[in-house]
């Protein structure tokens, strides 16, 4: 085991210091248009004639006057927050605990409550500044630590902006960028539903946030960032979000092992009804995550939500339908997983594609995950309790290569390119794999990462709550 972990390290090295050498061809202020409308994205459109007389695009947090900010895109970013906040309280945590049994159903529900938490005073306290503000290729700087910096005067009618999002205030850039610090971690829990100590738990989001999604984040959606730099596109978090936590989750369900029972007992969902709850709310609340990362009320936002709505509703017939197919009947925790399959391949891909692409899309997704969740899972082997891997991460890369294929310059002002978009994917599965399993392992060595088997059998309501589901 010394000699596999000497291994992993090295290879987690490797993804970090590679890049460098990629990184040198282009200039790290060049432009990117991974992530949503604002500067990046329209720096990357054609320049107009008088372009040499412009002022440079500001590239660090700055202090503007109040009369600069957009009313209308502060309402718009002010809601979005909310919506993608409702994602992870109550949709996710509501997805997720339907599908448990009901003995686990509180402390999956503990799980998404408890993240939010954590990873709301990690944002506060440096997350925030190592992922949004400039620093290295790799890193952000401390800046913006404990939100320093971050204000507004009212007198002398000031306000900070972030230099990602200059029509609104900065505390919103920074909310609306919490919200998807939180359900990343939030999502990996599905791959290890019913058997992680919540001590433990709680250590590993609070880790992999900082040393995975941080750094993971910066990369792609920081304008300095190496692979912002290399062209990566990624318009609401196909490889920073989904593929980022659905590895990790794999690394997860690898390194605990599988449930006592899992294969020789049925372990049937214990109430679709909040799962379809769960997954209703996860669907609304994707327009404040993809419509939102337009970072304005306009219309790169709108095509955002037609792409979201259309690609969702073509996964979830798809998986529908392939499961009708294959196994005689369709069903509720199908094409509820079906939408999230398409909510999910949409992400990186929507604010660069229209309407028809966004089809394609979702069904391809909808019916390779159905796959993956089923015929993958069973081939391998693993124990993937809720899917993470088979919905976020087959998903998000599905996503994310199809963004390369489909991605219009008249929409974004970015070229697509699958080789690009490969080294995107390719990076984040390798430094999130290596990066999680290290922690994992880590953490396993120490204070230990499985309940025992008596408490397993007993149920994490009351083993680890004391709590229970009459």
């Amino acid at each position: 085991m010394t000699t596999l972990l000497r291994r992993l390290v090295v290879l987690g090295l490797l993804t970090i210091s590679v890049p460098a050498v990629w990184a040198q061809d282009t200039p790290a202020s060049a432009p990117s248009a991974a992530q949503g409308s604002g500067p990046a994205a329209e720096s990357a459109a054609p320049a107009a004639p008088d372009a040499a007389a412009a002022p440079a695009a500001p590239t660090e947090p700055q202090l503007i006057g109040t009369d600069k900010i957009n009313s209308g895109d502060t309402a718009w970013m002010l809601t979005s927050t909310a919506l993608v906040l409702m994602m992870t309280i109550p949709g996710l945590a509501l997805f997720y605990g339907g599908m448990v049994r009901k003995k686990n159903v509180l402390a999956t529900l503990m799980q998404s409550f408890a993240i939010t938490c954590v990873v709301t005073i990690l944002w506060w306290l440096i997350g925030y500044s190592w992922a949004f503000t400039p620093g290295s290729a790799y890193l952000g700087g401390a800046t913006r630590a404990l939100f320093n910096g971050m204000t507004i005067m009212k007198d002398a009618n000031k306000i900070t902006v972030s230099h990602l999002a200059l029509t609104i205030p900065e505390t919103v850039y920074a909310m609306f960028q919490l919200t998807f610090a939180i359900i990343t971690p939030a999502l990996i829990a599905g791959a290890f539903a019913d058997r992680m100590k919540f001590s433990a738990m709680l250590i590993f989001m609070s880790v992999w946030s900082l040393v995975v999604y941080c750094p993971i984040a910066h990369w792609v959606w920081e304008p300095s960032g190496w692979l912002a730099v290399k062209g990566v596109l990624d318009y609401a978090g196909g490889t920073v979000v989904h593929i980022n936590a659905g590895i990790a989750g794999l690394a997860s369900c690898l390194v605990l092992g599988k449930r006592v029972g899992y294969g020789k007992e049925a372990m049937p969902p214990h109430n679709l009804t909040l799962t379809l709850i769960g997954a209703s709310l996860l669907w609304v609340g994707w327009f404040g995550f993809n419509a939102g990362s337009a970072v304005a009320a306009d219309g790169r936002a709108g095509m955002a939500m037609v792409a979201t709505q259309i690609a969702t509703a073509a996964a979830a017939l798809g998986w529908m339908f392939a499961e009708w197919i294959v196994k005689g009947k369709p069903s509720v925790l199908g094409i509820a997983s079906g939408a999230v399959a398409g909510l999910v391949a949409i992400t990186p891909a929507s604010g660069f594609v229209g309407p028809t692409p966004a089809v394609i899309i979702g069904i391809v997704a909808g019916v390779i995950c159905f796959l993956a969740a089923t015929s993958l899972k069973s081939a391998l082997g693993y124990d993937d309790s809720l899917d993470a891997f088979g919905v976020h991460c087959i998903g998000g890369i599905i996503g994310a290569l199809l963004t390369g294929v489909f991605a219009s310059k008249e929409i974004s002002g970015a070229d697509g390119s699958v080789i690009t978009q490969l080294w995107g994917v390719g990076t984040t599965l390798i430094y999130g794999f290596v990066m999680s399993f290290i922690i994992l392992k880590v953490i396993d060595m120490t204070i230990g990462l499985r309940v025992t088997e008596e408490q397993e059998r007993e149920g994490l309501d009351i083993s680890l709550h004391g709590e229970r589901v009459e």
